[in-house]
């Protein structure tokens, strides 16, 4: 498995060491037909020797959306507060919640267009809901090569295109 270092860990506010909490690996994965178009998200979940598969599709969104459902689901799904890995195969993702997130909510939800131009963040909504997930456990972000020697990645790759190609078919998500 290629992986770059992990770079940044988010921290539920007051934790303190706890016997209770959850310790998860999250490998999520988003895929869309025609982007936009029908779209899918995939969450392999692992926590000690238990494997869960989570995935949903809807059917007109983009490719960015489906990254950022496929991490909000996973962490939404866990039971408890814990210590989790989310890993991904999208630069998108975790460049988004490790480094531009905390810029974003800053300066009133507004990046820089170019010139001395802003404008908003596209798809607020969903980094919002995937900030809010987040806090509620200690994330570690772990990007990894799409379609590489990452077995539970490709996995999440598979479930979320079949995802995607299902709401494709069925015209809805």
């Amino acid at each position: 498995m290629t992986a770059e270092p992990i770079h940044q860990a988010t921290k539920p506010r007051g934790e303190s060491h706890d016997a209770s909490r959850v310790e998860a690996l999250l490998i999520t994965d988003g895929s869309c037909i025609c982007n936009p178009g029908p779209g899918g998200w995939a969450c392999v979940m692992r926590s000690g020797d238990s494997t869960r598969e989570i995935f949903g599709s809807e059917a007109r969104t983009t490719n960015n959306r489906m990254e950022l459902r496929a991490a909000i689901e996973g962490l939404n799904a866990l039971g408890r507060p814990g210590r989790v890995t989310v890993v991904t195969d999208s630069q998108y993702l975790k460049n988004g919640i490790t480094q531009w997130l905390p810029r974003w909510k800053a300066n009133g939800w507004q990046r820089k267009s170019g010139g001395d131009g802003r404008r908003g963040v596209l798809n607020r909504d969903l980094w919002e809901e995937l900030d809010a997930a987040a806090s509620r456990h200690t994330v570690r972000w772990q990007w990894v090569r799409g379609h590489a020697d990452h077995a539970a990645n490709n996995r999440a790759h598979d479930l979320a295109s079949a995802a995607a190609r299902t709401a494709g078919r069925n015209g809805k998500s």
